[in-house]
């Protein structure tokens, strides 16, 4: 390969520059992409990261940024399960840090079956013999101190119930103003995600640090995440609109 003079180097200096910062710009933890969306099976456009996988698609259709409820549908009084279904996304955004969302989807039934289907009271209960049988279990990720937080947190949430009636009233109250929103996919964390990542380790939780739980605001509907040309964006927003916010 010939040498590039100073002068050469120096004017293409700006386009690497720019070449690198397009690279850096996949953030699976965020779901934020280079471009904004593909065309989807349907013809319809879709939010880009969605195409990275055969299992996305169907979970950007159905899940990622849909306010949870007992039975997908919207309801008035808060059921125990969705705070079950909450408390499995902090910790599956938690086992995601350092890896992939392709990796845990892909393990989230194995997931649920070691993890008592994310029933906290039950996690609550578990003893150093579950802690060993999870470190064995190669069905999900084996990582220490990830499995000792999810015990830990279980714990942590079966207190905050207590003090606030339910998860879900408390971590709603952490959904941000929508006059604060920046662009689409364009940030891994924001002041609420701040906020919230403080409140929660203020009271003994762990692996909840500030991007953890904004990939975690993104997908259970805090926010609409879904791009603007992205067909899904309108039926998130439809459901957030209709959606009866816990403690309100």
């Amino acid at each position: 390969m010939l040498a590039m003079a100073p002068a050469q180097a120096a004017e293409r200096l700006p386009l690497l520059r720019g070449c690198i910062t397009s690279a850096l710009s996949f953030r699976s933890k965020g779901h934020r992409h280079m471009s904004t969306t593909i065309v989807g099976p349907d013809g319809q456009a879709r939010c880009r990261w969605c195409g990275a996988a055969p299992a996305f698609l169907a979970y950007h259709d159905t899940e990622w940024g849909f306010p949870v409820s007992d039975d997908h549908r919207l309801f008035e009084k808060l059921p125990v399960s969705d705070d079950h279904r909450l408390f499995e996304k902090l910790s599956l955004e938690g086992f995601q840090a350092g890896l992939s969302w392709r990796t845990i989807l892909a393990k989230r039934e194995h997931f649920r079956t070691a993890f008592a289907d994310f029933d906290f009271d039950r996690i609550a209960r578990f003893t150093p013999r579950d802690l060993e049988r999870l470190l064995k279990d190669d069905g999900i990720v084996r990582h220490r101190g990830k499995i000792e937080a999810v015990i830990n947190n279980a714990r942590r949430a079966q207190e905050l119930v207590k003090r606030e009636g339910s998860l879900a009233v408390f971590l709603w109250r952490y959904e941000p103003d929508l006059m604060h929103l920046v662009e689409p996919q364009t940030a891994s964390t924001s002041a609420e995600s701040l906020a919230l990542s403080k409140a929660l380790k203020k009271h003994g939780w762990q692996f909840v640090g500030p991007t953890t739980v904004y990939a975690f605001m993104q997908a259970m509907g805090l926010i609409n995440d879904h791009v603007a040309d992205c067909v899904i964006r309108s039926q998130v927003e439809q459901a957030r609109m209709r959606f009866g916010r816990p403690g309100r």
